[in-house]
């Protein structure tokens, strides 16, 4: 008899409750002070009274407590209180476990206070609440887990909030849910709402309306009709991933027999150090040490199955190494006459009707940049292409389906260089004008179309785009004590990697809808001296050697902004 006297209490609030759900709280706490009178009456002489000090700010029954414009929740309560109602509260957060002593909750309601908080755990221990209602608060979001163990709860109502956005998987507790109210919300159907509109399409609850607030093309909208959010929910990001305890001026790439290595010029160490992907440990680990006197590039060459490494020197002439499987390791294979070559301070590889060519670009005030050929047996000095000019970079690039070679120089604007299919050699074509003292030159294709990236040390350096037979200048970046700008892809993203002596270095995306490279990131390299792309194992590197500090590999990482 009392258990079917308590049910039908519990009806009558919940029946009051829904009648003025939309309508004004007064009505709601009107209904909320009848249902003590019954509750007294049927009860009166069930149970003798106990001994409880009501608060100041509440009215009381023996299930039942309402307390308005309170500024806590009642602390001191008796076990068999199955509801609670705070109504203009004045705190300011739902803290964890706010309500854990109230484990006998079975209708929680927080309706016109000020909170605009909800903690994770917030709703801890009340293992058998069916009824939440937190309406009219300051509500923007909530905590991932505010609703976590509320496995009993049924019916669940956020309405006329400041909600913009809910954490994913903030509803995955609520296994029972029958209803979800969230209008009155201005929910952002954006990324961060993508999972939401997900959850709207597979659950099995009744949830309301949910109107767009945002963006300015869905606003208004009903986010549960949407099929999908047309905004690209993912970012990017470069995380440090290693770091090298050594300085270095050039790293280059190449792949052998499924492993991928990286080889790196240590003009203080005196070393070209060979670096291997090491698939277990997900780290570069050394892998061999080419030693030799103030190295300042190396350049791998793979022919027909072999690896050569181009190691430039300062002093003692430049060499060639070669990989010897029986030895694991390389060897010194051929020396550069030290006549040809002073001063490197560039090497490029490349291939030319299926014949291996490396140009070595000299930077010495009687500098003579050369082209070398390989022969089956050896590389020998094919054609002097530059002196007098201190060249400082070389870049192989195609131009409308004919090869050409770029020589940028700190005496003249770039020069470039015409194959001649007659003679096989390079000859002098064209200048890229207004262009003096680039310091470096790179090429890179965005959907088949060929760009350069040029690197001033002062002043700004410039992106070019080739349409109808030239180079025209689409970008200025501002560039100060800059030595490398390099571009590189990852993941259909275009980006530009520009060096600083003085200050930041910057990585630039690029903005297909503004058709410019735009601002992305800041990482800190001491003198920076180049970029480079490592892929291996479905992940994505950048290495940035350093003149001055430490080597720093950068992974390039997904962020979904959904989350």
């Amino acid at each position: 008899m009392v258990q079917r006297v308590r049910d039908c209490c519990s009806c009558i609030f919940v029946t009051t409750y829904r009648a003025v759900s939309g309508g004004k709280m007064q009505s709601l706490i009107k209904g909320f002070l009848l249902f003590p009178v019954l509750s007294l009456v049927l009860f009166s002489r069930v149970h003798p009274k106990r001994i409880f000090r009501c608060p100041s700010a509440c009215t009381c029954t023996k299930e039942s407590i309402i307390c308005v414009g309170s500024s806590s929740v009642p602390r001191i309560i008796p076990n068999d209180i199955n509801s609670l109602s705070v109504v203009n509260g004045t705190f300011i957060e739902i803290k964890e476990g706010m309500f854990s002593h109230m484990p006998s909750l079975q209708l929680l309601l927080l309706n016109s206070n000020a909170f605009s908080t909800i903690k994770d755990n917030a709703f801890s221990g009340l293992l058998h609440l069916e009824y939440l209602f937190i309406e009219n608060n300051k509500i923007e979001t909530t905590s991932k887990h505010s609703f976590r163990g509320l496995w009993d709860l049924t019916h669940l109502s956020l309405a006329n909030n400041n909600i913009r956005y809910l954490p994913r998987e903030v509803f995955s507790d609520l296994d029972s849910l029958i209803e979800l109210d969230l209008r009155g919300n201005s929910i952002e159907c954006d990324c961060k709402s993508k999972w939401l509109l997900t959850w709207l399409k597979t659950t099995n609850s009744t949830v309301s309306d949910v109107y767009c607030a945002g963006p300015a093309e869905l606003k208004g909208r009903k986010l549960n009709d949407l099929q999908y959010l047309n905004h690209k929910c993912t970012s990017t990001d470069f995380v440090l991933h290693q770091t090298l305890p050594f300085q270095s001026l050039s790293v280059d790439t190449f792949d052998y027999k499924n492993d991928v290595y990286v080889a790196i010029a240590q003009p203080n160490m005196e070393n070209c150090m060979v670096l291997e992907w090491d698939h277990i440990e997900m780290n570069f680990r050394s892998y061999d040490n080419i030693t030799g006197q103030s190295i300042v590039g190396c350049k791998a060459i793979l022919i027909e199955d072999q690896i050569f490494i181009i190691v430039a020197q300062l002093f003692g002439g430049s060499h060639i190494y070669k990989y010897d499987e029986s030895q694991t390791k390389f060897t010194k294979f051929q020396d550069i006459e030290v006549s040809k070559i002073s001063k490197p301070n560039d090497i490029e590889a490349f291939q030319i009707d299926k014949e291996w060519f490396f140009v070595i670009a000299d930077s010495s005030k009687a500098g003579l940049s050369t082209l070398y050929k390989w022969n089956t047996k050896g590389f020998y000095s094919y054609q002097s292409l530059h002196e007098w000019f201190r060249d400082t970079d070389s870049e192989f690039v195609d131009l409308d389906g004919k090869p050409h070679l770029i020589l940028a120089s700190r005496s003249q604007v770039p020069v470039i260089f015409q194959w001649n299919k007659s003679s096989k050699k390079f000859t002098q074509q064209s200048e890229i004008p207004n262009m003096e003292d680039v310091v470096a030159v790179k090429s890179f294709q965005m959907k088949n179309e060929l760009y350069l990236a040029l690197t001033r040390f002062i002043g700004d350096s410039k992106v070019l785009k080739w349409t109808n037979k030239q180079f025209v200048d689409i970008q200025s970046v501002p560039s100060r004590g800059s030595m490398i700008m390099q571009p590189f892809s990852f993941k259909e993203r275009h980006y530009l990697a520009l060096g600083s002596d003085y200050t930041f270095s910057q990585i630039y995306i690029w903005d297909e809808e503004k058709k410019l490279f735009v601002k992305f990131k800041e990482i800190y390299i001491q003198a920076p001296r180049s970029f480079t792309a490592v892929s291996t194992d479905r992940r994505d590197f950048i290495f940035t050697s350093s003149f001055k500090g430490n080597t720093q590999i950068f992974e390039h990482t997904i962020v979904d902004l959904s989350l």
